[in-house]
């Protein structure tokens, strides 16, 4: 037996990338411990990271590449798999053009450096714009807003925890998922130290959340009226004087536009729909308005409702007019180590001006809403996709109306899937190709690193803690060989250029070979010598390195990327969608109905991380429906009692338990789950729960219609006993 081998890396499943000292036994992976050495972390580290080594060495992983053969899973080798994907690919390209071919990325591509990159390229390369990703199940409208605003998707302004006085903390709840967009690692940490001294930490939820009974102060809020709180809380901070008239004149544009949007919004009217109380909201604005750095934020709660769009532009310009932008304690849009939004905007790259072939929707950071994909593989005419490579997603369970969308797959001449495991959406496909884990590849936390999407900048080199077993490859790789298999190059635009840079001095390097040797390692060598944080550099600190820290300032004047460089408050699309809110305000306030909300738990994440005991053991076998006391007894529900829940897109029959922790007239469904088909999922299968999105809508009029966001939660609901 070889002697134990102790590794430092962090992890790649959420945002947050948390320190983690891996332990080995030969190519097996024995533990996973946090590290308390590591720059960011300290110490910290959930459930999820410390239990994934059951997944990776789940008996139910990919191996090989496999191939469908009509009822059957055959083993085949890479070099027929990617010989007869790319013949079809060609074919169907050459018969119904580039179009024919779409993608689809889910959440664990935007935690690998080169993953995201090397799809795209792929996609870019074929000539395609039909690109999805789960980016619109949780957070487009983010990209959405800070495109307007901004000037970039990526310009994601981040509340500065470690100095401000006050943070108000809307649907988001740290102490399950962290923080989403911003890597926050020890997040309940950094809001206990706001309290300590002598600031404030104020949720807003319609649950109260493990975050709000651990720190700070609860304040109840219906779903999907966030957004006329927000209206609510502008309208107070012009009342009272709340605004920098000097950075506004400086800085901004649209300011009157703005003020008229709210002016008819004052707490006194939106109390009974939103339940926070007039008096409670002046409160909150008065303190926000007197404190020394200060800051809202947003995160899936917020998203996935009915106004994730404009309830995100509302809290952006909350921020921005009071002077909060670019302010120490305030809300901070770091500079990175390679100014990559800056450098894409000067190139010309990312000026995306495709729309959707169904809906006529805006393309956001390159993509269309996954919610689409269904009518683009069903509906007829030039550009109906007809081959789909999915990456890292399962989209059959995190897409609403999922029955739909299989039953589409099955009208796919080529789907392909990449994946550790086979799941539900892999069961449709015609080839499975086996990736890597996060503990099989080097690693950087390339995506927030160099977004300046950190509240405490650092950056860590890891090595692959094993090698990866049997024919398992990384994604970059993959995605070379599938272009190369294609016919066709990687794409030379945006967010390919870097790698396509990369992958051509490669090719000029004597004994590298051709493009299909690329490995993730040559490439991270390559972007960290650009960025001066080289490889044996950051070796030399395997618990990671702390980057500059500014505090304000970095940003208003000089890395806005709007065409005049300053922040639009009021963009056009915005304003008009603004003035059809008092029709939804007066539907929320004559309706008394349930709404269900979704929301994640400890020991999971999303879909994919259900397949092994330690993620769903002991009282963790299902998801439940979670109903007040009072509700319950008015829909004749008991605690470990069946409910049917229905909503007009669909229907689930659930466990129900009785809790105290919901305001009236809300019921809450955890989603990820629903694994009860799932072939290639032994033990999520067995615990497979219901699917919260059966009672979400697709299709073009079931989404926002700004963003193209899913609405995933403040869904009206009927409960009855099942």
């Amino acid at each position: 037996m070889r002697e134990p081998t102790t590794t430092p890396t962090f992890c790649r499943i959420c945002e947050a990338g948390c320190g983690l000292l891996a332990t080995t036994e030969g190519d097996r992976v024995v533990r996973l411990d946090p590290d308390k050495d590591h720059v960011a972390s300290q110490g910290f580290a959930c459930v999820k990271g410390l239990k994934f080594a059951n997944l990776h060495h789940s008996p139910d992983r990919l191996d090989h590449p496999m191939k469908r053969v009509g009822d059957r899973w055959e083993r085949i080798g890479w070099d027929q798999a990617l010989a007869e994907i790319g013949a079809k690919v060609r074919a169907l390209r050459a018969e119904h053009g580039p179009d024919a071919v779409a993608g689809y990325l889910g959440n664990p591509a935007a935690f690998g450096a080169f993953h995201a990159l090397a799809f795209n390229a792929f996609l870019e390369g074929l000539g395609t714009t039909q690109s999805y990703s789960s980016a619109s199940q949780d957070l487009t409208n983010k990209y959405l807003v800070a495109k307007r605003l901004y000037g970039h998707e990526l310009l994601q302004p981040i509340p500065d925890l470690d100095r401000t006085d006050l943070v108000v903390l809307i649907g988001t709840n740290p102490a399950i998922s962290q923080m989403s967009v911003v890597q926050v690692p020890r997040a309940m940490a950094r809001l206990e130290a706001v309290v300590d001294r002598g600031g404030r930490v104020v949720s807003l939820n319609p649950r109260r959340t493990e975050t709000a009974r651990a720190v700070g102060e609860h304040l109840f809020i219906r779903p999907g009226t966030d957004v006329f709180f927000l209206a609510s809380f502008l309208h107070v901070v012009l009342a009272e004087g709340g605004v920098d008239h000097d950075l506004v004149g400086a800085h901004t544009t649209g300011f009157d536009d703005l003020a008229a949007v709210v002016a008819d919004w004052p707490p006194e009217r939106t109390e009974a729909v939103t339940g926070v109380a007039a008096a409670e909201l002046r409160g909150l604005v008065a303190d926000y308005l007197a404190a020394d750095g200060a800051s809202l934020y947003c995160s899936t709660g917020v998203n996935m409702g009915p106004h994730g769009t404009l309830a995100y532009w509302l809290i952006n310009v909350v921020n921005a007019v009071t002077g909060n932008l670019d302010h120490a304690g305030g809300a901070l849009v770091r500079t990175p180590p390679l100014d990559f939004q800056k450098a894409s905007k000067a190139l010309g790259l990312g000026v995306g001006t495709a729309r959707s072939r169904v809906g006529d929707f805006e393309m956001i950071l390159g993509t269309f809403p996954a919610s689409l994909l269904a009518d683009e593989i069903t509906t007829p005419g030039p550009g109906q996709v007809r081959a789909l490579f999915v990456s890292a997603g399962n989209p059959v369970l995190s897409v609403g109306n999922g029955d739909r969308l299989a039953a589409a797959l099955d009208e796919l001449e080529l789907l392909v899937s990449i994946d550790l495991f086979r799941n539900e959406t892999a069961d449709h496909a015609h080839y499975v190709l086996p990736a890597c884990s996060w503990l099989e590849r080097p690693d950087v936390p390339l995506v927030h690193a160099f977004a300046g999407l950190q509240v405490d900048p650092w950056l860590q080199y890891t090595e692959a803690v094993v090698p990866p077993a049997a024919e398992r490859r990384e994604e970059s790789w993959i995605f070379a060989r599938l272009a190369e298999a294609c016919g066709v190059g990687l794409g030379p635009g945006w967010p390919a250029r870097g790698l396509t840079w990369a992958l051509g001095r490669l090719r000029r390097v004597p004994g590298l070979g051709r493009l299909a040797e690329v490995s993730d390692a040559r490439l991270l060598a390559l972007v960290l010598e650009v960025a001066r944080h080289p490889v044996r550099r950051l070796r030399r600190h395997p618990h990671g390195v702390r980057l500059p820290d500014v505090a304000g300032g970095e940003f208003l004047g000089s890395r806005v990327l709007t065409d005049d460089g300053r922040v639009h408050l009021a963009p056009a699309d915005f304003v008009t969608a603004a003035a059809g809110l008092g029709a939804d305000f007066e539907a929320e306030r004559t309706d008394g109905g349930l709404r269900l909300i979704t929301r994640r738990e400890r020991h999971s994440h999303n879909t994919w991380t259900h397949n092994a005991e330690p993620f769903v053991g002991g009282d963790r076998t299902t998801n439940r429906l979670h109903v007040g006391a009072d509700d319950a007894a008015e829909a004749g529900l008991t605690d470990g009692g069946r409910a049917r829940v229905r909503s007009k897109a669909g229907e689930v029959e659930v466990e129900v338990a009785v809790t105290d922790d919901l305001m009236p007239g809300v019921v809450s469904l955890p989603h990820g789950w629903g694994h009860s088909i799932a072939g290639g999922l032994a033990v999520a299968r067995a615990h497979a729960g219901v699917n919260a999105n059966h009672l979400t809508a697709d299709g073009p009029d079931g989404i926002e219609a700004l963003s193209g966001m899913a609405r995933m939660t403040a869904i009206p609901v009927e409960v009855e006993p099942a």
